[in-house]
C-alpha cells in the first residue's frame, strides 16, 4: 500500500491541523476516521490498508495530538472545539457525504455530527464507545491522559502498554512496538513521552453529561457497534440499551479484547467490510 499523504488544514483559529489519507477519489463514500481521545489518525493505517483500494480514507490529528497544533489553552480542547476543527477538516479535503469511523471519543464525535451537521453522515461504526461510561474504563482513561511516564526507549515503551493495557488484542512483539510508537515519541531529553498535551486531562473533569441525546440524533443512520467484550469502557448493559434503542444497528462483539480494538480483529474488521460494502 502506498504511504499516507500528509494533509495540514488551517482550523477557525488558525490552530494548524495535521490529517492524513490514503486511495483515491471513487463514487464510494470515504471513511473518516476520528481517533480515540488521545490518539492519532495512525491508528487507522491498517483500516486503510484493507479499504482505500476502493474509497477514499482520511484520518485526523485532534489538536494537541500527534502532528497538529497545540492550544494556547486548556479550553480549545473542549468538544465543541473538536467538532467544529473535525467540521474544519471535512469541509477543507472535501468531503461532503462519509462513513464516520469513531473509536472511543472519535466515536462520541460522531454522535455530535448527527446532531450538528447529518447530511454528513451516511453510516456511522461506533468502536467500543456509547452514551454511557463504565466507571473503571474512564479512571483509567483519566490516569492514562494525565500521566507522562518518560520511559527510557521503545522497548521499554511497549512493556509500559503491555502491562497497562493487558486486554488489547495485540499478539506480538511488532504490534505492541506499533503501538507504542504511535503513543510515544523522544523528546528533547532523550526519553519517550507523550503525543499529547497532557493538559487534556483537565477537560474530563466535572460531572458526566447525558450523552444518550447525542447516540439518538443518529436516528435514521445506518450503524455497527464494534464492542470489545471485556471492555471497562463500554459495559454490556450499555451495548443491551443501545440495542434496545436502535434494534436496526449491528453488533459485532470481539470476545476477550478490551479498550479498544483496533479494527484489525478479524470479527471487527470483517464487520467493518460488510457493513461498508452495504452502504
Amino acid at each position: 500500500m502506498t504511504p499516507a499523504r500528509e494533509h495540514r488544514v488551517t482550523a477557525w483559529d488558525g490552530l494548524v491541523l495535521h490529517a492524513m489519507s490514503w486511495g483515491e477519489e471513487t463514487a464510494a463514500a470515504p471513511l473518516f476516521c476520528l481517533p480515540g481521545l488521545v490518539r492519532t489518525g495512525g491508528d487507522f493505517a491498517h483500516l486503510a490498508a484493507a479499504h482505500a483500494g476502493g474509497r477514499r480514507v482520511v484520518a485526523l490529528d485532534y489538536a494537541g495530538r500527534g502532528g497538529s497544533g497545540w492550544g494556547r489553552n486548556v479550553a480549545r480542547y473542549a468538544p465543541e472545539a473538536t467538532l467544529r476543527d473535525i467540521l474544519d477538516v471535512a469541509a477543507a479535503l472535501a468531503i461532503d457525504r462519509a462513513v464516520v469511523v469513531g473509536t472511543s471519543f472519535g466515536g462520541l464525535m460522531a454522535m455530535a455530527i448527527a446532531a450538528a451537521r447529518p447530511g454528513l453522515l451516511c453510516g456511522v461504526v461506533l468502536n467500543d464507545i456509547g452514551p454511557e461510561l463504565g466507571a473503571a474504563g474512564e479512571a483509567l482513561v483519566r490516569r492514562f491522559v494525565a500521566e507522562d511516564p518518560a520511559l527510557p526507549d521503545l522497548a521499554a515503551a511497549a512493556q509500559h502498554l503491555r502491562r497497562l493495557l493487558p486486554d488489547l488484542s495485540f499478539t506480538t512483539d511488532a504490534d505492541w512496538f506499533e503501538f507504542a510508537d504511535l503513543t510515544y515519541a523522544p523528546g528533547s531529553d532523550g526519553r519517550w513521552h507523550p503525543r499529547w498535551d497532557r493538559r487534556i486531562a483537565a477537560m474530563l473533569a466535572g460531572p458526566p453529561r447525558d450523552l444518550w441525546p447525542f447516540f439518538e440524533a443518529l436516528e435514521g443512520v445506518p450503524l455497527l457497534l464494534v464492542h470489545g467484550g471485556a471492555s471497562a469502557l463500554l459495559l454490556a448493559p450499555t451495548v443491551a440499551a443501545m440495542r434496545a434503542r436502535r434494534p436496526d444497528m449491528e453488533v459485532a462483539t470481539v470476545a476477550g479484547v478490551g479498550h479498544a480494538p483496533s479494527l484489525g480483529e478479524p470479527v471487527a474488521a470483517a464487520a467493518v467490510a460488510r457493513f461498508v460494502a452495504a452502504l
